[in-house]
């Protein structure tokens, strides 16, 4: 299933951004992450993988967007200074725990969704910080195998077929979805 998703604005649009481009930059891509990681579990149910509820499909969203927000951290490295940077990757991350927010919220009732979310992405990210990932060379395989194996443990192997969930995601559906996030978070910055 193909995702459309605005990340150019024309020069009009751009000049009314470059008040605060930094933050702005990071609500627009979180809205883009949780398209693109929305699209990606809804693909593994097309894949044939098997969930047993809506909570494990939140979960593999939830895995896609500490991989982005590693992702995002990783390059803007090489885009901005480290103030700029700072301010990026934590709007983004509240940003993306507002939209965990929410759409939990309306699927499962309220409560409080933003703080175990938070809480996951802290943990994933001193998980990642352990893998290689360069602007010129992408991520590592350690990096795409850590991301593989939290969506396997998501996803557990009570069905037969989610046993192989690791290999899609490794092979198939991390570096698509890692190829669009990559590409929206440039194209924002140029």
């Amino acid at each position: 299933m193909a995702v459309r998703i605005k990340s150019k604005w024309t020069e009009k649009s751009r000049a009314e951004l470059s008040e605060d481009l930094v933050k702005e930059n990071a609500q627009a891509l979180a809205f883009i992450y949780w398209r693109v990681a929305l699209d990606n579990a809804k693909n593994l149910h097309t894949e044939k993988y098997i969930y047993d509820n809506d909570e494990q499909r939140v979960k593999v969203i939830a895995e896609y967007l500490a991989m982005f927000l590693q992702m995002s951290d990783r390059l803007s490295y090489y885009m901005m200074d480290d103030s700029s940077r700072q301010s990026f990757i934590t709007t983004l991350a509240m940003k993306l725990s507002d939209h965990m927010q929410d759409n939990a919220s309306d699927l499962f009732g309220e409560s409080d969704y933003r703080s175990s979310f938070i809480d996951m992405l802290n943990r994933r990210s001193a998980e990642y910080a352990e893998f290689d990932y360069s602007a010129e060379k992408g991520p590592s395989y350690s990096f795409m195998q850590c991301f593989g194996s939290n969506v396997q443990e998501v996803m557990s192997d009570d069905h037969h077929d989610n046993k192989w969930v690791i290999d899609q995601i490794m092979d198939i559906d991390g570096p698509d979805a890692l190829e669009k996030a990559t590409k929206a978070l440039k194209q924002l910055f140029e």
